[in-house]
């Protein structure tokens, strides 16, 4: 698990460095240049004196982060073309310094140049460069970008190069990792430690690859920091996958009920029941209206079918409770909502049975999310309980809007599960975690194809299979969370982003495990 840290945090850790430490600021900026030199080193390792560098540097600290790493690059004798956003005698302090040594370093240079932006036509040189590096605008800068920023960042994603943002993108407000134009990084090298808005909304869109460019502060003052938020790695899926002891029976490795599925919606239903047994569960039944339960036997692969009386409405209601009791307690979790519909007597019957088995362990999902609207998730104890909506399932259970939910994320997801005392699952590019105090694991496996029919059913399925068979949801959830995305990055691997479906996802389950156990010292 990584620690992330807001960009708060990470300015008082250089307030800290050069006040309680006594490091120069102009160390940390040559410590800083150097973590991004090496950085790309290791992302372009062929990269050598044939190519050319374009860096854009901006008046403050970030501009001079760019025109120290020119002088890197020079010195190793790479090509630069600096363009510098603002005049000598506009620029100071450490920025003035650095822009000043690079001046001088390159006045005789004949393929290297350092020039100030006057017009948009001046990024024309960097068309012919194999590598772009945004040193603009740093955290500090906040709201949407203007002339001439805005325009400078259209134009340079537009070139055929390899982008590398210098701490952060600019234009992404690193606060709300929220933004309507932005750098399009493949690299990004955040500076000090990993800043949590790379990781999520725009900033997950538009950082690329992110790594650690340490300025020479070391970890101890970092690690004395309270921290809410973490990168979930692969170390904390496979250190949390079930154990199979060797004396296991059916009955002890997972005994989950899915009450999902309707007229409307079979499927959804067959997707989580199936998806229990793929992923190691024990024993998956499968509640389903009496009039299409032929149906459901002939979809499932060792999921045993019971069936609750629908009069031929293929509606889950109230009185069906009852007649599910016995199940309902066998089962160490329920996987509810799946496909099982939004009508008026199915929302009832939602309601009431979280109410009847308050202390049970409990997936909900889809349609049992909507039964939950209108603050009706205020009328039932949700502790122990998951749920795993997309974004506008959330922002529309709720009540709010989806462009409010996207600003403020993670604080509104915090405060849902403080309140509530569940646990979140928000599915999303990327999935995040919050659990009852709080806190918030971002995933960092997944990818586009799975923005398909029937991978969150899958996901349902996953997350009850492996807290049945732990006992334990945190880390239950945690483990299933990532799973579920890296199956879906081998098929990506293997098949691209238009062979990913919910079906491959959830038959690759065992070799995204058996991947694990292997890549994972």
């Amino acid at each position: 698990m990584i620690p992330l840290f807001t960009s708060e945090q990470v300015r008082a850790a250089d307030n800290y460095a050069i006040k309680k430490l006594g490091i120069p600021s102009i160390v940390l900026m040559e410590n800083a240049s150097l973590s991004i030199f090496h950085s790309i080193l290791e992302y372009v390792p062929d990269l050598n004196f044939n190519d050319t560098v374009g860096i854009i540097a901006g008046k403050g600290n970030n501009g001079g982060d760019g025109f120290a790493l020119a002088r890197q690059l020079f010195n190793a004798g790479i090509p630069v073309k600096v363009i510098s956003m603002g005049k000598e005698n506009q620029l100071k302090g450490d920025a003035l310094t650095n822009y000043r040594i690079l001046k001088k370093l390159i006045a005789d240079s004949r393929i290297s140049s350092l020039k100030t932006f006057t017009s948009l036509r001046d990024l024309n040189q960097f068309s012919s460069c194999l590598i772009i590096v945004d040193a603009l605008l740093g955290t500090g800068a906040k709201g949407e970008l203007k002339k001439p920023y805005a325009g400078i960042v259209e134009k340079l994603n537009k070139f055929d190069a390899i982008r590398v943002a210098v701490d952060i993108p600019t234009g992404l407000d690193i606060d709300t990792a929220f933004t309507k134009l932005c750098f399009d990084a493949d690299l990004t090298v955040s500076l000090a430690e990993l800043k949590r808005g790379l990781f999520y909304n725009s900033g997950y869109a538009y950082s690329g690859e992110v790594v650690q460019g340490s300025i020479g502060l070391g970890d101890e003052y970092f690690d004395s920091l309270n921290v809410n938020d973490y990168l979930i790695e692969p170390e904390d899926c496979e250190n949390n996958l079930p154990v199979k002891e060797i004396d296991a029976h059916k009955y002890s490795g997972g005994k989950v009920l899915t009450i999902a599925g309707s007229g409307d919606l079979p499927g959804a239903a067959f997707f989580t029941a199936n998806t229990v047994l793929a992923s190691g569960g024990g024993a998956s039944v499968l509640a389903f209206p009496n009039s299409m339960k032929q149906m459901a036997q002939q979809m499932l692969d060792g999921v045993t079918v019971i069936s609750y009386e629908d009069n031929n409405s293929a509606i889950f209601k109230n009185q069906n409770i009852a007649e599910l009791e016995e199940k309902i307690k066998w089962a160490d979790v329920i996987a509810l909502g799946p496909g099982l519909g939004r009508e008026e007597d199915t929302r009832n019957a939602v309601i009431q049975l979280l109410k009847n088995y308050k202390n049970k362990k409990f997936v909900i999902d889809a349609d049992a999310i909507y039964a939950l609207r209108n603050k009706a998730y205020k009328k039932v104890d949700l502790t122990n309980k998951v749920l795993t909506p997309h974004h506008k399932e959330f922002s529309d259970l709720l009540g709010i809007e989806l462009f409010d939910l996207k600003k403020n994320i993670l604080e509104i997801g915090r405060k849902f599960t403080r309140e509530t005392k569940a646990y979140l699952v928000l599915k999303g590019a990327p999935t995040i975690i919050f659990n009852p105090e709080g806190e918030a694991f971002i995933n960092s496996s997944g990818n586009e194809g799975m923005a398909k029919f029937g991978t969150g059913d899958v996901l349902t399925g996953l997350i009850a299979s492996m807290i049945a068979q732990s006992g334990e949801i945190e880390n239950a959830v945690i483990a299933s969370i990532y799973l579920h995305g890296l199956s879906a990055d081998l098929l990506l691997d293997k098949l691209t982003e238009f062979g990913v479906s919910a079906s491959g996802i959830m038959n690759n389950i065992p070799r995204a495990i058996k991947f694990l156990r292997k890549s994972v010292v």
